[in-house]
């Protein structure tokens, strides 16, 4: 039985400045109709980043099968070598030289909070790359539009079990659009800013959301992680970090980790665990990528964490 997996997501550069202050000081909420800030930001990394290649970075290195499904530009050559090099599948990766790859700056204040300005790019072509099986699990995370509309019709045509994960791409798309990729999705993953915004675009209510799929799970950061499965929600406690220095992909690391519980067949409550604990070691280091992903460290952590091991 294959444990492939197919991620449908953005592969992209990250610019990561951190801002010595809090946001909050200096945005004033009766000005906000005319916001005009700047921030002095002394750290500036360039990191390899996009949900795809984070998702795949973390699920290679529990040994999983990830294939990307995404669009890179003119100077993203290296990073697919990178990728490919990690024994992540890029046979599906769309290289196009009139573009360039999708970028993304974030800005992170000392509380952990972020403001992102995102460019597309090639992104806006990944609609061109086809969904393949076999798979055991596929997952539709942040993309160009068309590429989540195209590839989850094929996870569904294809009879792939797949994870809705909009994330930022949220606002592309309308309150009727959300509620069909959800009648057509396994699950959802969203974070809890993110559930709040799409039961306002849907107009469903939490429970209802978790209805209409056979799993949700809301990530609350440090505060863990809800799981609602088989008419049942279960607190999933966070796995605790040594030190929290960046939080950019711990969702990625999170669903990378929940993707290879699925695909190994070890079941939602043990892949929940499983991303609780990736992403508190991704926070202890700066970048998406560069944690180092160790089933023999997993495991010990999550025994501690959770009085088991996970394999």
């Amino acid at each position: 039985m294959t444990t492939r997996v197919l991620i449908s997501g953005s592969v992209a550069y990250d610019t990561i400045m951190v801002f010595d202050g809090h946001f909050k000081d200096h945005i004033l909420p009766d000005r906000v109709h005319m916001l005009n800030v700047s921030f002095l930001a002394p750290t500036l990394k360039r990191e390899f980043g996009g949900c795809a290649a984070n998702i795949a970075y973390t699920l290679k290195g529990l040994g999983g099968q990830p294939v990307v499904l995404a669009a890179v530009g003119r100077d993203g050559g290296d990073y697919v070598e990178r990728l490919a090099a990690l024994g992540i599948d890029t046979a599906s990766v769309l290289r196009c030289d009139d573009l360039y790859t999708a970028q993304a700056f974030i800005t992170t204040d000392l509380a952990d909070n972020q403001i992102t300005a995102f460019h597309p790019g090639a992104m806006s072509r990944a609609h061109e790359v086809a969904a393949r099986g076999p798979a055991a699990w596929g997952i539709v995370a942040p993309n160009g539009k068309d590429a989540m509309l195209r590839h989850a019709r094929e996870y569904r045509e294809a009879g792939i079990p797949w994870i809705f994960d909009p994330g930022q791409a949220m606002p592309m798309f309308s309150g009727d659009e959300l509620r069909a990729l959800l009648e057509g999705a396994t699950a959802l993953a969203v974070n809890d800013y993110e559930c709040t915004l799409m039961c306002d675009k849907t107009g469903l209510s939490p429970a209802e959301l978790a209805a209409r799929v056979d799993a949700m799970i809301v990530t609350r950061g440090g505060e863990g992680s809800t799981l609602h499965h088989g008419g049942r929600v279960e607190a999933i406690p966070p796995a605790p970090a040594a030190k929290a220095l960046d939080p950019t992909g711990c969702g990625d690391a999170y669903r990378g980790g929940l993707l290879h519980g699925l695909s190994s067949g070890l079941g939602w409550p043990v892949a929940a665990r499983l991303g609780s604990v990736l992403g508190a070691m991704k926070i202890e280091h700066l970048g998406p990528q560069n944690h180092r992903v160790d089933r023999d460290a997993v495991a010990r952590r999550y025994r501690a964490v959770y009085g088991a091991s996970p394999w």
